[in-house]
Order: C-alpha cells, then structure tokens, then sequence
C-alpha cells in the first residue's frame, strides 16, 4: 500500500473514533477506499487520492487535531 495520499494523526480515545467516522464519510462521499494504520507515533490515515487526503486534513483542522503526512 502506498504511503503518497497519507496523514499521521496524534490522537486518541473518542476523538480518533471521530476521525474514523469521518475518514469513513468522506471516502464514502468520494466513492474510494481508504485504511488505517499505526505509525511509530500517531494513527496513519490512508486515502486513494489527494483530494480525500486534504478534505480529511482540514477535517483535522476543526476538530484540533494535529496531524502531518505520513
């Protein structure tokens, strides 16, 4: 799997099952797939393609989440 379309999130407990949920609707909304996985520090989140990949940054950005890619 491709590590290119990739963000590292720096959360836990409710707030990453949020950021599931909402890896989830936008993948959905966008008619791609989308996975999940750790990384030495944080949660790796996964999307087919970029413009998922920065809908889902900006998703970060109003829950305050900090994330980077990964």
């Amino acid at each position: 799997m491709t590590k290119e379309n990739c963000l590292i999130v720096h959360v836990a407990g409710r707030k990453l099952d949020l950021l599931r949920g909402e890896a989830s609707r936008i993948a959905r909304d966008s008619k791609i797939d989308w996975w999940i996985d750790r990384a030495d520090v944080g949660t790796r989140f996964c999307f087919e393609d970029a413009k998922a990949k920065e809908t889902f940054a900006l998703t970060c950005d109003n829950f305050g989440v900090p994330c980077r890619d990964g």
